[in-house]
């Protein structure tokens, strides 16, 4: 029970601010910084990869849609990233796994709050 309160703080409390990240990557994406700009949409594109897909948050949507292959939605991701870049799923996957990997055997991705 104590997790779902302090994840329903966190996630009253971040929601707003994640809407508000998004506002300044668009705005900067414009007229700041390339790397600040490509900084928050990684972060942005793991929120939506461990919201929206379940997937890990350390991992991006392309490298969970290459280990998840087999289902629609990952064929239907690797086919719209493929047309702006070729093995773009594959090659994102082949970065990021040793890091998936890592934090699984470590136990990185167990409960924190008890």
């Amino acid at each position: 029970m104590k997790e779902r309160i302090v994840g329903f703080i966190l996630v009253t409390t971040l929601v707003p601010m994640a809407v508000l990240g998004y506002l300044v990557i668009a705005w900067i994406g414009f007229f700041g910084k390339t790397e600040r700009a490509r900084a928050g949409a990684r972060a942005l594109d793991h929120f939506v990869n461990a919201s929206v897909f379940n997937g890990y948050a350390w991992e991006s949507i392309s490298s969970h849609a290459w280990r998840e292959r087999h289902r629609w939605w990952a064929r239907w991701i690797i086919r719209i990233t493929d047309a702006f870049q070729k093995n773009h799923c594959q090659r994102a996957n082949k970065r990021e796994q040793p890091v998936v990997d890592m934090i699984l055997q470590k136990g990185l991705d167990k409960r924190t709050i008890f």
